[in-house]
């Protein structure tokens, strides 16, 4: 089970944190806080998973306060102004709550939680069949064999899925082939990762591969080659 504590500057919302935690088998809430100070003293002596923050607070933001952070705790930003999801995003929250929020939404965060904990503990432990990217402001797991092919755009990536819209992520070609399993993807050039169980053929150094009902060619990049006919052997 999930061990977390809540950082608010209200009460109530503690509260409402703490009774929506109680009627969840995914999290334990350990404690409550009203002032940050108190928080960072008790992550510091005891390990903690999770961290419930508000964002607005008197002394310090929440922003700040997780950014200023010494250890590595999954947090759930909790708060009533819209404009701090682009923030919470970039410091890679498991999911942004906009108060007032419901049971269902807040247990909808949990699983969240739980899921991104259990990938995480079991990296390098157990094969994995999905992944989690960062994009569209928030957490998403994407199964391994939906995945057809990467294209790289500069910073960004556009990931190609079976009967989905293409998932668009700020990451590298490489951050991101370093996820995937070995034996199921290939790199055949510098913008292009594919899934071998989508390749049709190779002919004239392009790969066709088959993106739900059409057919796409992707050029294989010179310094791939060696590599692409020696795993496909084509």
């Amino acid at each position: 089970m999930i061990k977390a504590i809540a950082l608010d500057d209200e009460p109530l919302a503690l509260e409402i944190i703490d009774s929506f935690c109680q009627q969840s088998d995914k999290v334990q809430l350990v404690k409550t806080f009203l002032k940050p100070n108190d928080a960072i003293k008790y992550i510091e002596n005891f390990p903690v998973d999770l961290l419930f923050l508000d964002i607005q607070m008197p002394s310090i933001s929440g922003i700040d306060f997780f950014r200023n952070l010494n250890r590595d705790v999954m947090v759930i930003f909790t708060t009533a102004y819209t404009e701090y999801a682009i923030e919470g995003f970039n410091l890679n929250a498991i999911d942004y709550l906009l108060k007032p929020f419901t049971s269902e939404r807040f247990q909808q965060a949990i699983t969240k939680a739980q899921e991104y904990y259990n990938f995480v503990t079991n990296a390098g432990n157990v094969k994995q069949p999905f992944i989690y990217i960062r994009a569209d402001y928030s957490l998403l797991k994407i199964d391994i064999q939906d995945i057809i092919y990467i294209e790289g755009l500069n910073d960004y990536l556009r990931i190609h899925l079976r009967n989905q819209r293409p998932v668009v992520a700020r990451m590298t070609l490489k951050a991101l082939y370093e996820k995937l399993p070995a034996n199921d993807f290939l790199r055949v050039h510098r913008s292009y990762i594919v899934s071998l169980t989508s390749i049709l053929k190779i002919a004239a150094k392009m790969i066709h591969i088959k993106v739900n009902d059409s057919v796409v060619q992707l050029q294989i990049g010179k310094s791939y080659e060696e590599e692409v006919y020696r795993v496909c052997k084509m």
